[in-house]
Formats: C-alpha cells, sequence, structure tokens
C-alpha cells in the first residue's frame, strides 16, 4: 500500500523524482576526497587540504558553512560573495589564475575544490622577515611578473578583482604565481547594478586605492593597478608601506572617512593637488581631506630607508602609485615596463634562482643560507569542528612536508579579509596545534608596525592584522 502510494505520489511529482534520482546518483564528498588536515578558517567556513580519490591530485576544498541563528542551523541560500566566485572561477581559465576544479552542494553545504599551492606571498614575506633578509630581486621580479600577467587576463576579460593583496596570491611550489578569491571581484562589462551597490567597501584598507578612500562611486581598473603596487612595495620591504587603521561602518552601514588609512599615504606620497590629479576636487570626501595636515612626496627616502636592495623598482612603483586613476599604469603598461627587461630577466619558476644558489651553496659550505632557502610547505592540522568535512580513517597529517604531488597540482585558498589586514592560509594559521584539539590561529605581522612618518621623525603606529575571514 506504502510503495503504491508513493508511486503515484512520483508519478504526479516529477520535481520530486528528479530530486530522488539526482541524489541516489550523487557522490558524498567524503567518498570523492581523503581529506588530508585542516588548512584554515573564516567567517564564511573552512579550508581544507584533501587527496581526490580517483587520480591522486592534492586540491583544496572551501566549504562554506551554513547560518546560525543561535544554536539552530538554518539555510537562508548561498551568499553573494560565493555565488560571484562559483559563476567568474567556472567562466575564466589562465595559468596565472587559481583554477577551481568543481562546486559540490551537500547537506545544505557548499565545497568549492580549488587546485592547491603550497605558498602565497604573506607566507614568503613573513618568512624572509623572520630570517631578516630581503626577497632577492630575481624571485621578486618573477613574481611580481606573474602576478602582472594574470591581473591582464582578469582585466582582459572585464573582471576587477577588487581585493588584491599578499595572502590571495598564491605561489605553487614549482613557483607559478596564482590570483585567488574571486569573493569581491565584479564583471565591469555592462554590468546589471552600479559598481557601488552592494558593496560599498571593497578591497582590504592597506590596499585600498585614494579613490577609493575619498568615497568615489564609480571606479575602474586602476585600483587593482594601486594594490599591485602596494603588493610590490611590501613585497620589497617586507612590510606593508600604507599600514593605517580603518574606520569602521557606522550603525547605519555608512563608510566614515578614512582619515589614518589616507594619511599614511599622504605621508609618503604626499598630498594630492588639482594639477596632478584634477578629479580630486569631484570627490564627495575632497574637504575632508583638505582639513589633514599637508605632506611632500618622499617615496624615494621611502625605499632607501625601507627597500635600498630594490631601488631598481622605484620608477615602476612611482607610476603605479599615481593618485590620478587615468594617469596611473595599466596593468599591460606595468608589465612592459623597461624594469623587467633589465637583467636577471624574470623565470616562469620564481625560485628557480633560489634553486641554482641553494645547489651551488651546498657544494661549497654546510652553513645554510636563509636567503637561499625555499620558503616552508604550508602547514596543516586536524580539524575538531562539527561542520568538519567527514574524516577518512586514513587521515594523513603532516607539517605541511605531504607530498603535494609534485609540479603542477596548483594551490591553496585564500582567506578575504573583508575588513581589515591582510589573512594567510598556511603560514601558522592554524598549524602546529594538537591533533583535533584546540589551534588558535596565529596571523604573522611581518616587519614593524610603525609609520614611515614616525621613523622620520612623526606620526604614530599603524594597526594591526584582524583575523581574518574567508571570501
Amino acid at each position: 500500500m506504502l510503495d503504491e502510494w508513493t508511486s503515484n505520489s512520483l508519478t504526479h511529482d516529477p520535481m520530486r523524482l528528479y530530486r530522488l534520482k539526482r541524489d541516489r546518483r550523487h557522490i558524498p564528498v567524503s567518498a570523492k576526497y581523503n581529506i588530508m588536515g585542516f588548512i584554515s578558517s573564516g567567517t564564511y567556513g573552512r579550508v581544507y587540504k584533501a587527496e581526490c580519490v580517483e587520480d591522486g591530485q592534492i586540491h583544496a576544498i572551501k566549504k562554506f558553512k551554513p547560518d546560525k541563528e543561535g544554536d539552530v542551523v538554518t539555510y537562508t541560500g548561498i551568499s553573494q560573495s560565493a555565488i560571484r566566485e562559483i559563476a567568474l572561477n567556472r567562466e575564466i581559465n589562465h595559468e596565472n589564475i587559481v583554477a577551481l576544479k568543481e562546486v559540490i552542494l551537500e547537506d545544505k553545504s557548499i565545497y568549492m575544490v580549488f587546485e592547491y599551492a603550497e605558498h602565497d606571498f604573506l607566507q614568503i614575506i613573513h618568512h624572509n622577515s623572520t630570517h631578516r633578509v630581503p626577497i632577492q630581486i630575481p624571485v621578486l621580479k618573477s613574481l611580481v611578473y606573474q602576478l602582472l600577467n594574470g591581473l591582464i587576463y582578469l582585466h582582459s576579460v572585464h573582471i576587477l578583482h577588487r581585493d588584491l593583496k599578499p595572502a590571495n596570491i598564491l605561489v605553487t611550489s614549482n613557483g607559478i604565481v596564482k590570483i585567488g578569491d574571486l569573493g569581491l571581484a565584479r564583471l565591469i562589462y555592462e554590468p546589471l547594478q552600479p559598481l557601488h551597490a552592494g558593496d560599498k567597501v571593497v578591497v582590504t584598507i592597506w590596499y585600498r586605492a585614494p579613490e577609493l578612500l575619498l568615497g568615489a562611486k564609480h571606479y575602474t581598473k586602476a585600483i587593482d593597478c594601486w594594490a599591485v603596487g602596494c603588493v610590490i612595495a611590501e613585497l620589497a620591504s617586507l612590510r606593508p608601506i600604507f599600514k593605517g587603521e580603518e574606520a569602521k561602518l557606522d550603525s547605519k552601514k555608512n563608510v566614515p572617512f578614512q582619515k589614518d588609512q589616507l594619511l599614511k599615504i599622504f605621508e609618503v606620497l604626499g598630498t594630492p593637488n588639482e594639477r596632478d590629479w584634477p578629479g580630486v576636487k569631484d570627490m564627495p570626501e575632497f574637504q575632508s581631506m583638505k582639513r589633514l595636515d599637508y605632506f611632500t612626496n618622499r617615496l624615494h627616502e621611502w625605499f632607501r630607508t625601507r627597500a635600498n636592495h630594490a631601488i631598481s623598482v622605484y620608477e615602476l612603483l612611482l607610476r603605479l602609485f599615481y593618485y590620478d586613476p587615468d594617469k596611473r599604469l595599466t596593468a599591460r603598461e606595468a608589465l612592459n615596463h623597461p624594469w623587467f627587461q633589465e637583467d636577471p630577466k624574470p623565470t616562469r619558476n620564481a625560485f628557480e634562482s633560489l634553486l641554482s644558489h641553494s645547489h651551488s651553496h651546498s657544494l661549497q659550505s654546510q652553513v645554510p643560507n636563509p636567503s637561499h632557502h625555499l620558503p616552508p610547505l604550508r602547514r596543516i592540522t586536524q580539524d575538531d569542528a562539527p561542520s568538519m568535512v567527514p574524516m577518512q580513517g586514513n587521515i594523513n597529517i603532516g607539517n605541511g612536508n605531504n607530498n603535494a604531488g609534485g609540479a603542477g597540482h596548483g594551490h591553496g585558498i585564500p582567506i578575504n579579509a573583508g575588513g581589515m589586514g591582510a589573512g594567510v592560509i598556511g603560514a601558522g594559521g592554524g598549524g602546529g596545534g594538537p591533533p583535533f584539539g584546540s589551534h588558535s590561529q596565529t596571523h604573522s605581522k611581518p616587519g614593524s608596525s610603525a609609520s614611515f612618518a614616525s621613523l622620520s621623525g612623526g606620526g604614530n603606529a599603524g594597526g594591526t592584522r584582524k583575523k581574518a575571514r574567508l571570501g
């Protein structure tokens, strides 16, 4: 009787029949991937290192957790960030952009399976800062060249990234740069709504272009190029160049004037004027800006005191830091800059010079040289969170020295610090704790927190890196 009722019900309810067939064909995440360990977590969910059962490839699985009302798990749909990241990643394909392998919906959760990377820019900065050795020019030039190459591709297909920062730029074990985390990215070709709608605040504060800080409602690809300039300066000096405190949204979600961040920029680049940036007078926060102290451009002095070894990149950085977005270098113009034509030339494997130096040094001396060492591999740990992906019996937990499948296996998932600061997966993020025990995350703070002005006789310390969230 029950079977007859069920059969009749399915006959008259095609959607129910479809869902039944779909669920029978569904392969659980735990059956497709062996979870090797936990990488890091944030507001939107958790990231795991996983091995594909079928081919042994290593991936990073980003699990978006369902919303909670108190202790009750609810399902309110897919977040805007997840929709953007899925939609854009499925349409693009480039060597210098992290690849999305598949999306799995299971138990009201979304799993995004990405290629895996052992490093990111923030981890590399932290590694060199810890050893107090600068990033060598061949490595710096190769990292920046590939970053710009990836950005040229995104801009050529009309995508603004809107959150470029060291934690979101990944590097494979064989030195290939991958731009990751498109959670804040927007398609700017015939957009359905203005860029400002729905996203009052974009780009992590230290990497945010001055036109955004001054309240611009319309902006261009130039905001990504400003962020690239900030990243280059951080790679060269091992510390953020504009490390300001972010003023938070008020109770009505109004965006406040970002006084401290603008001051950090003006201390190095000088106060903008209408001659160099005619459009500055039309910025919503122009009158607030005029009340700030006046500064002259001291970028060259900043380089001599913070990154003298990389002074050759000064002219490129100067043009990426033009206040006027229309005069700022585009990604393609930056890639064609003479700096990349000078020796040493950039290499496809950004670590190539380290590998050759490490080999020759090992033949001559038994004393290790940190400047010639590859950055350490990403660390993972076990995860005791109730929302974790079901773990397998043969969990492979390590300190990051696992076999990541060798060359070409790709890339980890960056943290999107939606408010302030740059998060990092792997470089201290969740690693090193006891298995399934408490794993308080440590976020690296490379370099000094003092502003450029404080070292020159004025100003005060900048902000600290806040706990990051997944994008």
